[in-house]
């Protein structure tokens, strides 16, 4: 199969079976998500989820934020990876929302990537699920599934070379849920160890199934 007819079955199957595909992260202000981002970078969901409530509670918006300190944040983070280098982050990124910004997160993944913390694939988590841009975000999930699929070249060795097929490759309009539908299925079929291929609904156009399971 060529890759143009697998990005063609990728997208019908999806747009068709998951075509209102979301985040897993919760979050009410694109405050919000730009925490929880900032927080799940090598750490799941589920445990941010369950970490910003109080966080969020004590620290409601960039300007309390931007009135703590590192210290303070702590305590309440310490569940999640790298607590001590996120606190400093999250402090400094609303210190430069509300200096910067006056406040409101910015659409822009350059003026994102502005912020303390965050990098590109957090930029792009936020414009594309806050302002439904264009961008994709390249985890590990993104990453490991898009090159089993056959989407990306197996050349690609970096999150920004994978970035950059999928986005050409892909039609503007489905590009902000194609992150999602990635990231989902990489979360929950095509994990890293053992990928549930006797499970998945898209056996027929990957390319992994093809070299290594027919």
């Amino acid at each position: 199969m060529q890759r143009k007819e697998r990005y063609e079955a990728f997208i019908d199957y999806f747009r068709h079976h998951q075509p209102e595909a979301e985040t897993e992260l919760e979050y009410e202000s694109p405050y919000e998500l730009v925490v929880a981002t900032l927080l799940s970078a090598q750490c799941t969901d589920k445990r941010v989820n369950m970490t910003t409530p109080a966080l969020l509670d004590e620290f409601p918006t960039p300007e309390h934020m931007a009135a703590s300190t590192p210290e303070e944040i702590y305590p309440f983070i310490k569940s999640v990876t790298y607590p001590n280098n996120k606190s400093k982050h999250l402090v400094g990124m609303a210190k430069v929302l509300v200096e910067e910004f006056n406040s409101q997160v910015p659409s822009d993944p350059k003026d994102l990537q502005k912020l303390p913390g965050v990098g590109r694939k957090t930029a792009n988590v936020v414009a594309s699920v806050i302002y439904d841009q264009p961008t994709m975000a390249v985890d590990t999930h993104v990453f490991r599934v898009s090159k089993r699929l056959g989407l990306v070249s197996q050349n690609a060795k970096t999150p920004l070379e994978v970035e950059r097929q999928l986005v050409r490759n892909i039609p503007e309009q489905y590009i902000s849920r194609a992150h999602h539908w990635l990231i989902l299925h990489g979360r929950y079929v095509c994990i890293a160890r053992r990928p549930k291929c006797e499970e998945c609904a898209i056996t027929h156009f990957c390319r992994h199934f093809e070299k290594n399971v027919l």
